[in-house]
């Protein structure tokens, strides 16, 4: 059971461990979060340059550019993204000067797995706009709660993408929605861009909603409901 909107939730772990790093990913996705890794600081930096990302896993000794500068440098920056530290260290004091440099949150190894999940999850909702547990336009209800999709009353079996690309499309209010948007929302980093996989995944859309076509291409900028 996925949270609402856990879906579109982007998280970059930061973590020079490199077994690790995959692991926590792994475990990220599983949950239904768009992960991506990198092994040191300097790498960290230029992906949170790069992209819109929700939570940052942050290890806290980082090769290249220490953890705690990567926190400081994002916290200058105004990022809304959210900071969760983890460090080899329970003390006390590792954990008040983590918060200090701007941390959101604090995670000790050896940490449980669906501890972490969990913390992240809870900053994601701090950096999200609440998204209302009922959607509703022409006839299209979504439940971001129990993830749950009808059109006229027709149960919707759509796929986690689907749902989310869908979910997009109605918070935006009948206001155009880019494929780039989409592409940073609903899909990793390692989605090739190039690939349709917007297209793809739109054209299944569209075939399971039916009649009356309801998701409109508007050319060169991206689509709407």
């Amino acid at each position: 059971m996925h949270e609402a909107g856990d879906i579109t939730m982007r998280v970059l772990v930061a973590e020079d461990e490199e077994i690790l790093a995959e692991l926590v990913a792994t475990g990220l996705r599983r949950a239904g979060f768009a992960v991506d890794t990198v092994y040191s600081g300097d790498a960290a930096l230029a992906y949170l340059g790069l992209h819109d990302y929700d939570v940052v896993v942050l290890d806290r000794d980082l090769p290249r550019v220490h953890g705690d500068d990567v926190a400081r440098r994002l916290v200058a920056s105004g990022s809304r993204t959210r900071i969760l530290m983890l460090t080899a260290s329970g003390s006390m004091e590792d954990r008040v000067a983590g918060l200090d440099l701007g941390a959101d949150d604090y995670v000790s190894k050896p940490f449980e797995f669906p501890e972490l999940v969990s913390r992240v999850r809870a900053l994601r909702r701090r950096s999200a706009r609440p998204v209302p547990p009922q959607l509703e336009r022409h006839g299209i209800r979504l439940d971001t709660v129990r993830r749950s999709a009808l059109r006229d009353g027709r149960e919707l079996d759509l796929s986690p993408k689907e749902f989310t690309v869908l979910q997009l499309l109605l918070e935006a209010d009948g206001g155009t929605v880019s494929a780039e948007e989409l592409l940073e929302r609903a899909w990793d980093a390692n989605a090739d861009p190039f690939t349709g996989a917007v297209r793809v995944c739109m054209s299944k859309l569209r075939a399971k909603l039916g009649e009356p076509a309801l998701i409109r291409t508007v050319q060169g900028v991206g689509y709407a409901l």
